[in-house]
This record gives structure tokens, sequence and C-alpha cells, in this order.
């Protein structure tokens, strides 16, 4: 095993396609961060879990655990910080439904996760005459002459299911990206916002003196290895339209997606599978095998 590194942040995201929160230290499992997308917001009239692919003023609103008066993350409530400074207990039920769906402008609800048993609550929405592929090739907003990702031999649990059954996910509770890529875009183009909260990194890793460029592309097959648990890089990141979009603290700007698009494949940072439980900090140092 080689040093690569030492973990620089460590992201969560309570609620799926909201903003999220920067965390010291998190326990991580096979199952991804301890709390991330345990919520999501269903669309009430296609009965489809919504994601900031679709609904991206979800991205203006941030959740983050409030674990005051809490002994585990399981009896935290959720706090959403909406773009209008009101605050609002993921436990107030009909007010936080009704200021989600005037954000959305459209019907929406707040629910948490249920077990995979229930997986029609995952479906995706599939009305007549509707084309749901269509709708999400839409979501990455190429420009004439881009390349879109390979669509052509999707799983059958992708076409039928927005996440997969049991989870908030649909590729994998791991997203990894490292200052190793961070740094190359920017050098590269410095007049474009490559804040990393717009790539939102379960983990953004410190990638040790020389070492450069669009590393972890490279390390797809290979291992990392962070204190007692190892993450199987499994897979690019393909980039859609989401990663433009403004926040509470930054404005919309596409010139990063045309980068991204045209000079890397189309790919920023990769998903990886964890293999046991462990805590992981902010300062460990990573190994990749």
């Amino acid at each position: 095993m080689i040093k690569i590194g030492t973990i620089k942040e460590i992201w969560r995201y309570p609620v799926k396609g909201m903003a999220g929160e920067s965390i010291e230290s998190c326990h991580i499992d096979q199952h991804g961060l301890e709390g991330d997308r345990q919520f999501a917001v269903r669309d009430v009239k296609r009965n489809e879990i919504q994601s900031c692919k679709f609904r991206p003023n979800l991205l203006s609103c941030i959740a983050t655990y409030n674990t005051d008066n809490a002994a585990n993350i399981d009896q935290a409530p959720v706090s959403l910080n909406f773009p209008d400074g009101q605050i609002f207990n993921s436990g107030v039920t009909a007010e936080i439904n009704q200021k989600i769906s005037e954000l959305l402008g459209h019907e929406s609800i707040l629910e948490t996760l249920q077990p995979d048993s229930d997986n029609d609550l995952y479906k995706r929405f599939k009305a007549k005459n509707h084309n749901w592929l269509q709708e999400l090739k839409d979501t990455f907003t190429r420009e004439p002459g881009e390349s879109l990702p390979d669509f052509s031999d999707l799983p059958q649990d992708f076409i039928d299911y927005v996440t997969l059954p049991g989870t908030f996910f649909l590729v994998s509770p791991c997203h990894i990206i490292t200052t190793a890529t961070m740094d190359h875009f920017k050098k590269n183009h410095p007049d474009s916002d490559w804040d990393i909260r717009r790539f939102r990194p379960n983990i953004l890793i410190e990638t040790t003196e020389g070492i450069s460029g669009l590393v972890e592309q490279e390390w797809l097959g290979k291992t990392l290895h962070i204190d007692n648990t190892s993450i199987k890089c499994m897979s690019a990141a393909p980039r859609c339209g989401a990663v433009t979009r403004k926040q509470q603290t930054f404005g919309f700007d596409k010139s990063m997606l045309r980068t991204i698009v045209n000079e890397a494949d189309q790919n920023l940072g990769i998903y990886g599978d964890i293999s046991t439980q462990a805590l992981i900090n902010v300062g460990t140092d990573v190994y990749l095998s």
C-alpha cells in the first residue's frame, strides 16, 4: 500500500438533493456515512422521489442534523435552512411540506427512508407518453456537440427505480474527490467557480505532494484504505447540470460543466463501495492498494 493523502473534508447530506453539512468525523459502513440521505422529497403528483437533477431548487436549502438533544443520529431531527432565512425542523410536518412545495413549485412531502420491501416507493415516474429517459438526458444540460453518458446498456434497476430500493442512492453510497483534481481545474480555469460544494462529495482527500491531475480516475479497480475500512473504487462520476446551479452562498455558473465535459471525459470524482464499518475522521491517512 502507498499513502496517497489524508481526509481533508467529510460531507453528509441528510436530505437527498439538498445542500449538506461538513463534519469532523462520522461512522461509515456498506450503506455510506451514518445519516447520509436518510430523508428525501417526494413529488406528490408524480409519486416519485426527487433529486437536484430534476428539482435544482432543492440545492438552495441546507439540511443539517440538530444533535443538541439527541443520543444519536437516528434520534436527531433535521433542520432545513431555506434561502429566505427561515429554518424548519423535520418534526413540523405540515409546515415543512408546505415550505418545500413553495420552494419547488410542486406539491411535495419530506419523508424518511423506508425498507427495500416497499419497493414501489422507489420507482421512476413513467406515465403514458412520458419519455423518462429523455427527461433524464435533459438534466445533463449538454450543449450542441457535447457528449452524454452512455445510456445504451442501463441495468434494469436503473430503468425501474429512481433510487435503489431501501436507499436514497442510485449509483453508490460513497462519492470521493481529491484536491489534486480540484487544483487541476482551478489552475487551468481560474475564472470558473470550483466550490467543492457544487460537486457533493462524501470524502475530499487532500493528496500528498507530487500527486496531481485527475488522479482518482486512475484508481478505478483499486482500493482505498482508511483506518479499519476499505473502499473499492468502482466507477467515475459523470456530471450533470446540478453542478452549475446556485446555492445559498454562490451563484449560477455553467462554465465548469463545459470544462468537465470537454476536458475530463465528463467526469469529476469517483464512486466507491465500502467494505466494513469504521469511524473516519478529518486528518486520517488514506492509502491505496
